[in-house]
């Protein structure tokens, strides 16, 4: 089991928003905060991105570059940090398909970027989602990311130019970067790391036992069971694992359990007492007890507000 495509799968509540966003100096984009984590890939150009409500320094950006923002919030990108920011008019926006564009700025330097956004559930992230930095900057340069700027390659030739196929090519592109963005932090941070998602998913004991809840929720896991797939004492098992992901095993465990229902409840037609099944509860009462206390409705509520939502 994928852990971290699995986390990911369960906090998507939409599909990605993106536009291509050209400018020419002097130009500066105000960018407001959104329901989920922003991302930019720099197509061509060079360019600055800061947040317009704290204290961060400017971030230089180069051709290749990606940048995600965890929590979506307000920033801004300019040609420059001196340039006053300001949001675009709607005629400044045109279709121009497989994403739309904006166009902005004077008659100077131009730069390219791909912007959007990824529609997750902020209000019970993934603790992984919550361990990231604000903001990640994964630069181009230095051959670090290969795998990363090949897609980013392709979104370039893709958009640059598009062709027969692109309609779809691009928006599983972007669909991709986001496991493309988390792999490539995941696998940079210094190996000597011994607490946080990117140390668990590192360490085989670790690892292992959170594959296991991931690939059968439904199991009748105990600490000494999820010990024993560890290959760790029951005691070695629950300190390692407290301290790298945050919390107990099994409180790991009822989370999981009640966020894969959450995500068959927004993507499936099951009976209820089906997905209390799949989530590893023997009735549909208790099921619906921890739901609510989790999620603050009843799960047949929460599926029917969700599919309004959608």
């Amino acid at each position: 089991m994928d852990v971290l495509s699995e986390a990911l799968a369960s906090m998507r509540t939409g599909a990605p928003n993106s536009v291509r966003t050209d400018g020419r100096a002097p130009w500066a984009l105000q960018l407001p905060a959104t329901a989920g984590a922003g991302f930019h890939v720099v197509l061509h150009g060079n360019c600055w991105i800061y947040p317009s409500a704290n204290a961060l320094e400017p971030i230089a950006l180069g051709p290749g570059d990606v940048v995600f923002v965890r929590d979506g919030s307000a920033h801004i990108l300019a040609d420059h940090p001196d340039t006053p920011p300001a949001i675009p008019r709607p005629e400044q926006y045109t279709a121009r398909p497989p994403v739309g564009a904006v166009q902005i700025g004077g008659g100077g330097a131009a730069a390219s970027l791909l912007c959007g956004s990824y529609h997750l559930d902020g209000q019970r992230p993934h603790p992984l989602l919550r361990q990231l930095p604000e903001v990640i900057h994964l630069p181009a340069g230095g051959g670090r990311y290969p795998q990363l700027a090949a897609a980013v390659a392709l979104l370039r030739a893709e958009l640059d130019a598009p062709r027969i196929g692109s309609h779809g090519i691009v928006p599983a592109l972007i669909d991709s970067l986001l496991l493309y963005i988390l792999r490539a932090w995941i696998e940079e941070q210094p190996q000597s790391e011994s607490v946080g998602w990117a140390a668990a998913l590192r360490d085989p004991a670790v690892a292992l036992a959170l594959a296991a809840m991931h690939d059968e929720p439904a199991a009748a896991w105990t600490v000494q069971t999820l010990a024993d797939r560890s290959g760790l004492s029951r005691a070695a098992f629950a300190r390692k694992f407290n301290t790298m992901v945050g919390e107990p095993p099994l409180a790991y465990l009822t989370r999981w359990r009640l966020t894969t229902a959450a995500r068959l409840l927004r993507e499936e037609d099951l009976p209820i007492g089906v997905v209390a099944t799949r989530a590893g509860y023997s009735s549909e009462f208790a099921f619906g007890k921890a739901f609510k206390r989790e999620y603050g409705s009843a799960p047949g509520q929460y599926r029917r507000q969700a599919r309004t939502a959608a």
